[in-house]
């Protein structure tokens, strides 16, 4: 790890806003300056400061994943600390700083092996930084289980949740449940008590059942319109919730599949922009050449999203966090709206508050990219990577 950073003659996206001319300065991990190019010319560095003039391309906070499966061939479904890594390597490659790896429903013992196997992972990534995880049930409605597996799902219980958060040594940030099952408030006020942040997904929920989830702190939710209850006139159901109360907000997979453009475009003129998060929920064969396709234990196929073999349904996104950048740009977004759902607005969401903003005292998990949004650098622990691989300056 050099001793500091200077990266200069750039277009800095901090978060708040677009500064065009700007250098920031980096020491320890940690961003200590944002000036203009100007201040740059006339201040005075220590000899071990390495330099790094950014052509007028664009800096920005390191893209979040709050919500994926896998990539590259590896995934949670290993229950393998190995396959977190190798996540963790692949996933700076593509501007990926921080990520939260998912777990879908499984039977108790195979949730722990893969909740274990993230913990084993934690401290020793050689890429992304794994914040916690996220358990995407096993609280969840049966009738909205996409692709989930029927036997996996559970009925709250509280003595499996207890199960849970143990083997995860306290470091489960978010889940997802559904709002309307039996005994859900109980399970919500033990999960409030352990800083979790609670999603609606895999819900078949009513309107006045996402209400009361509300009332528990269930405000955010799971990859918005699918696998959950439609908006009605007569009952708005969890996607009527969302557009109705600026209280919620909801993760969002920018693939145009999952979601029409417009539909996304249309979401922003109902919800401000910070309650919107871009994640992936991007499965194992992501970015994988060699074939078979294989997620979640069962045979995909690729065409623009992952479907599954035996039944043509949608299995899941294949996704990169840059990917979805690029998309919503070119839905008619500006770049720094793009970066705040994928860095700013995940981390303030997921109560990570070092990160997500370029400012004095943040990490300093950083991009480079030009206007091609093409990643030229992904600067992590005060090391610089290029395409993935760390290199000296």
């Amino acid at each position: 790890m050099v001793a500091a950073i200077c990266i200069h003659n750039a277009t800095v996206l901090n978060g708040f806003s677009m500064m065009k001319n700007c250098a920031v300065l980096i020491k320890q991990h940690k961003i200590i300056d944002v000036f203009n190019e100007e201040r740059f010319a006339q201040k005075t560095f220590k000899a071990d400061t390495v330099f790094i003039d950014a052509k007028g391309a664009y800096i920005a906070p390191g893209l979040i994943d709050t919500h994926i499966h896998g990539i590259g061939g590896y995934g949670t479904d290993d229950c393998r600390s190995e396959s977190i890594l190798h996540m963790s390597e692949i996933l700076s490659s593509y501007g990926v700083t921080s990520f939260i790896p998912t777990l879908y429903a499984a039977p108790k013992d195979e949730m722990i092996a893969g909740i274990r196997a993230i913990i084993e992972a934690m401290g020793h990534e050689h890429g992304a930084k794994i914040l916690g995880l996220h358990l995407e049930g096993p609280f969840i409605s049966p009738e909205r289980l996409g692709v989930q597996s029927p036997d996996a799902v559970s009925p709250v219980n509280l003595d499996l949740m207890e199960s849970l958060w143990k083997a995860s040594e306290g470091n489960i940030i978010n889940m997802t449940v559904a709002p309307e099952l039996k005994h859900m408030r109980e399970l919500a006020l033990y999960c409030v008590s352990k800083g979790i942040v609670l999603q609606a997904g895999h819900t078949n929920a009513t309107y006045a059942q996402m209400v009361e989830g509300m009332q528990v702190r269930i405000l955010h939710v799971t990859h918005l319109f699918n696998a959950m209850s439609r908006m009605h006139h007569r009952d708005p159901g969890t996607v009527g919730a969302v557009f109705i109360h600026p209280e919620l907000s909801c993760e969002v997979i920018a693939d145009g599949i999952h979601i029409n453009p417009d539909i996304i475009k249309f979401l922003l003129t109902c919800k401000s922009l910070d309650k919107i998060v871009l994640v992936t929920d991007s499965l194992k064969p992501t970015k994988q050449k060699k074939k078979p396709l294989i997620a979640n234990g069962e045979e995909v196929y690729l065409d623009k999203c992952f479907y599954r073999k035996s039944d043509n349904v949608i299995a899941g996104s294949a996704l990169t966090m840059i990917d979805s950048v690029r998309n919503i740009v070119s839905y008619g977004f500006t770049i720094e709206q793009a970066i705040h759902m994928a860095a700013t607005n995940p981390a303030r969401i997921m109560r990570q508050d070092h990160l997500g903003l370029i400012a004095p005292g943040y990490d300093a998990d950083l991009i480079i990219f030009n206007k091609n949004l093409n990643i030229l650098y992904t600067i992590l622990k005060g090391n610089i990577y290029h395409k993935g691989k760390k290199i000296c300056v």
